[in-house]
C-alpha cells in the first residue's frame, strides 16, 4: 500500500553515468541500467539522501509522493544477495580450471626490435603491458605480481586517448584497467581486497576528463579507505584530444 513520503527523483537528461550514487546509497536502492542510475524498486528508498552529495550534475533530487513505503527487512535481503555476489565474484578461479584466458601470468619484456629499412634503424615500440589479465574484474587479488607492485589504474579510453600511453604510465606498473560508466560492479570492493592482500607501493590513476571517470577516483579513495593503508597515490587526467590536463 502506498503512501504519501520523501523519496528520490532521478533526471535522466542530467545523469552522466558515473555511478557515484550507487556507490553512495547505504540500501542498494540505485543501479546503473543503460548507462543511467535508476532506482530499482521504491521500497529500498529512505529518502535520506545520502546519494544527493556525490552526484556531480545535480540529476538526483528528493520529492513528496505516494510511494512504495520503505522496506528495511526486504533492504537486509537485497544486501545480502550482492554481498553473497560479490563473494562469488571476487573469489579467484584455480589457474587450472575456467577460462584459459583469464589465468594469472607474468608477462616478461621483450627486448626492443630493430625494423629493416633504408631509412636509420628504430627500435619498434615494446609493450609495457607486465601481467595478464589486466582487466580489474578478472584479475585475482592473491596475484603473485601484486607484491611490491606500482599500480595503474586506468580508464579503457585513457589508452586510446593517449598517445604513449606503454611508456609514460604503464611502465614498470601492474596495469588495471576498467569503465567506472559500462561496468556494473562497485570497483572498491575488488581494489580493498587487492590493497589489504598485498604490499603496494603507490597507485596512480589514469582518467578522461569527461564526468563519468569521476567513479574511478572515488573507488580507488573508498579501497584506500577500507583497506586502513597509507598508500602514495595520484590522479592523471587525460584530455579527449590525448593531452594531459591534469596531475594532482
Amino acid at each position: 500500500m502506498k503512501t504519501t513520503r520523501k523519496i528520490i527523483s532521478i533526471d535522466e537528461e542530467k545523469c552522466n553515468g558515473c555511478g557515484l550514487c550507487v556507490t553512495a546509497c547505504h540500501e542498494g536502492a540505485l543501479q546503473l541500467v543503460d548507462g543511467k542510475a535508476k532506482l530499482i524498486s521504491e521500497s529500498y528508498c529512505d529518502g535520506l539522501g545520502d546519494c544527493l552529495p556525490e552526484c556531480p550534475t545535480g540529476a538526483i533530487t528528493i520529492e513528496e509522493r505516494e510511494a512504495a513505503p520503505y522496506d528495511e527487512a526486504a533492504v537486509k535481503e537485497n544486501m545480502a544477495r550482492k554481498a553473497q555476489g560479490k563473494t562469488e565474484t571476487n573469489t579467484p578461479p584455480p589457474l587450472a580450471g575456467g577460462c584459459p584466458g583469464t589465468a594469472a601470468r607474468t608477462i616478461r619484456p621483450k627486448a626492443p626490435v630493430v625494423q629493416e629499412s633504408n631509412t636509420p634503424p628504430q627500435a619498434a615500440p615494446v609493450s609495457q603491458l607486465r601481467q595478464w589479465p589486466c582487466q580489474l574484474q578478472l584479475v585475482p587479488v592473491n596475484a603473485p605480481y601484486f607484491q611490491n607492485a606500482s599500480l595503474l589504474m586506468a580508464a579503457d579510453c585513457t589508452a586510446y586517448a593517449y598517445a604513449n600511453f606503454h611508456q609514460d604510465f604503464m611502465r614498470n606498473k601492474v596495469t588495471l584497467i576498467g569503465c567506472p560508466k559500462l561496468d556494473p560492479v562497485d570497483y572498491s570492493e575488488k581494489l580493498a581486497a587487492i590493497l589489504a592482500a598485498n604490499e603496494i607501493k603507490s597507485i596512480t590513476i589514469l582518467r578522461m576528463e569527461v564526468p563519468c571517470c569521476g567513479g574511478l577516483v572515488h573507488a580507488v579513495k573508498t579501497a584506500l579507505m577500507k583497506s586502513g593503508k597509507l598508500i602514495p597515490w595520484q590522479v592523471v587526467t587525460i584530455g579527449t584530444d590525448g593531452s594531459i590536463l591534469e596531475t594532482s
